[in-house]
């Protein structure tokens, strides 16, 4: 009698394996692709708000293209994707300013750098940092230059508030601690954003 119920428990046990492996197998079917979607997306634990991004087409002081900026919203601040062209090489201080303007010669129209909570400037300030503050762009001898990074605690509502906001390079390089520019010198090249998908 035990070994007959002992018999009916194994069987019923192994039925209930057999039932189980395909849903679990799915089940792990979609959440590796939903993992993947979302790593895409730039933000693997998929805390990135859709639709949330904005880009700036900058230009130089005598309108030629000067390359892009695009920003898109992650949990816990704005990623901003730089990739200039067609300026002098060295390194660039680049910096979201307040304003969405870009009045050439000098770009003063695009304000100061974006600063909400009315910190001081630079990375390596005490009492930094603004919120549009970044790292320096290297622009090579070919006029091009990259750089990715995260604006910490920004958010797109702030970005694109009533006045906008744009995207500014520096004729020099920021020293990541001057208030309120950095040291960097005039401006050679802005964009203003625009909201986009």
């Amino acid at each position: 009698m035990t070994a007959r119920i002992y018999a009916v428990a194994a069987i019923a046990t192994l039925g209930l394996a057999a039932c189980s492996s395909p849903d679990h197998t799915q089940n792990n079917a979609v959440l590796a692709n939903n993992v993947a979607d979302n790593a895409m997306m730039g933000n693997a634990s998929g805390n990135m708000a859709a639709g949330e991004s904005a880009t700036a087409t900058l230009q130089t002081a005598q309108g030629a293209p000067a390359g892009t900026a695009t920003i898109r919203a992650m949990d816990g601040g704005l990623q901003i994707m730089l990739a200039l062209q067609g300026l002098p090489s060295g390194s660039k201080g680049v910096h979201v300013h307040m304003t969405g303007k870009c009045d050439a010669p000098d770009f003063t129209t695009a304000g100061g750098h974006w600063n909400p909570a009315s910190t001081k400037h630079g990375l390596e300030n005490p009492q930094g940092q603004h919120a549009g503050d970044m790292p320096n762009i290297d622009i090579g001898e070919d006029g091009r230059g990259t750089l990715e990074y995260t604006l910490k605690g920004a958010t797109m509502a702030g970005l694109m508030d009533t006045d906008g906001s744009a995207i500014v390079v520096h004729e020099g390089t920021d020293d990541q601690r001057t208030d309120p520019s950095g040291d960097s010198g005039g401006r050679i090249a802005c964009g203003v954003f625009q909201a986009g998908a």
